[in-house]
């Protein structure tokens, strides 16, 4: 059976994130930049006929579909954060100035990428969206497929990307030095 595109997303990222502690800050680190993001985007507005909204909503329903489209399970829970994230990040622009929420942006996205790089200093490798910038994409998916894992659930899913990671990305040679690649 051939590996789809998400099982093979997911197992190049999976190799980059073996270490609990980089995993660990990166559950926080990831929706700590998608929510700096969202933020940015909800202050852009566009007029879609009668109706005003913003690019926070446009690419976040871009994104979620994106998801939904390579896992449907993971995509659909992948909702229970991006729905109320929205929310938030359109609440604080309609309720604070432009000011604070660019220093919101500000300290989610910096806060977010300094946890992000700590868990590589942890990992001992670079972030595996420097090899593939596609895997920016698939980190919240990684998350949630970690949940699911830990649940007991997806069991094939985890069965199916620790296969493609045996096949695609065999273990170094002892002694052999951690490749960056």
């Amino acid at each position: 059976m051939t590996a789809t595109l998400f099982e093979r997303q997911m197992a190049m990222y999976t190799t980059y994130h073996r270490d609990h502690r980089n995993r660990v800050t990166h559950f926080f680190g990831i929706p700590a930049i998608i929510l700096s993001l969202m933020l940015a985007l909800a202050l852009a507005r566009i007029g879609l006929g009668p109706v005003t909204v913003s690019l926070a909503l446009l690419v976040s329903a871009a994104v979620w579909l994106l998801w939904i489209w390579l896992d449907r399970p993971i995509g659909l829970a992948l909702g229970l954060f991006m729905v109320p994230a929205l929310g938030l990040a359109e609440w604080i622009v309609a309720t604070q100035s432009a000011r604070v929420v660019w220093v919101a942006f500000a300290v989610l996205f910096v806060g977010g990428w300094a946890l992000q790089l700590l868990g590589h200093v942890f990992e001992g490798r670079r972030p595996a969206l420097v090899s593939n910038l596609f895997q920016a994409l698939v980190g919240p998916m990684f998350l949630v497929a970690e949940v699911f894992f830990a649940l007991g659930l997806r069991r094939d899913l985890k069965d199916r990307v620790e296969r493609v990671i045996r096949e695609a990305y065999p273990p170094a040679p002892e002694g052999a030095a951690h490749s960056q690649t």
